[in-house]
């Protein structure tokens, strides 16, 4: 018999482009090392609802500035601006 681990919050979500994105589509809670794809995937959970902010900072052990960060870079520039060799090109002063 396989039992589910109780969550808070629904187990997957649909994003907009149809596919959809679940609870093992996020990084590992002991994440360190952050690539673009991972902060996109922490990113769009939160924003979806699959997983709160309050929890995803909690979890992943972010900052408030450095979330905000990775959102306003996804939202202006997409995946790319989250690299970290891609920062300085898309910070805005």
């Amino acid at each position: 018999m396989m039992y589910l681990k109780k969550v808070e919050g629904p187990r997957a979500v649909h994003l907009a482009d149809g596919t959809v994105m679940s609870r093992a589509d996020l990084p590992t809670p002991d994440t360190r090392r952050w690539v673009a794809s991972r902060k996109l995937a922490v990113v769009r959970g939160v924003a979806y609802g699959l997983i709160s902010r309050s929890d995803a900072l909690a979890v992943y052990g972010l900052s408030e500035e450095e979330f905000d960060g990775w959102v306003r870079a996804a939202s202006r520039h997409g995946e790319a601006a989250l690299r970290i060799t891609a920062l300085k090109a898309y910070r805005q002063p």
